[in-house]
């Protein structure tokens, strides 16, 4: 049964664990883009700019989505584009891999809050790596990287 404890739960992933996923996802991408001598940008949510500093961009409604782009890369080649467009799924599921062993030697206490980033993180990776074509040469990850590998092609990030 749904109740209020479950509303209030809701809320605070919606608002605030599933941006944090989405942020770690986005800074994987920057990560590698940057790692490799890429200039790159991120945004968090959609709507108007709230806040803008360097490559980071915030917007109004923080929590709908997020997405990175970056520009040619200082090393060019198939692996280089491979690890900037699985850089999210990377982070992601590394990031559970680091809280699951913080927990499993209790340095970190087993929260509720570690659990849903968990779950949100796992969806996400899971969900970033269905090849879908959005339209406009904008792919998902999963999409992405089978242009990366197959087609010798790189395509832009947007995700």
């Amino acid at each position: 049964m749904f109740g209020f404890s479950d509303f209030l739960s809701f809320l605070l992933a919606l608002f605030f664990i599933y941006p944090i996923v989405s942020l770690v996802h986005e800074l994987g991408h920057s990560f590698f883009a940057w790692l490799f001598g890429g200039k790159f940008s991120f945004s968090l949510g959609r709507g108007r700019t709230v806040f803008k500093k360097g490559p980071f961009i915030l917007n109004s409604m923080y929590f709908l989505d997020a997405f990175c782009e970056y520009g040619q890369l200082k090393w060019n080649n198939r692996l280089t584009h491979f690890l900037v467009h699985a850089g999210g799924v990377i982070f992601n599921l590394g990031s559970v891999v680091v809280l699951n062993i913080l927990i499993s030697k209790n340095i970190i206490e087993p929260q509720t809050f570690f659990v849903q980033y968990s779950y949100f993180s796992v969806w996400l990776a899971a969900f970033s790596l269905i090849p879908v074509d959005y339209g406009n040469e904008n792919y998902s990850d999963g999409l992405s990287i089978y242009h990366v590998l197959r087609n010798h092609k790189w395509p832009k990030l947007t995700g």
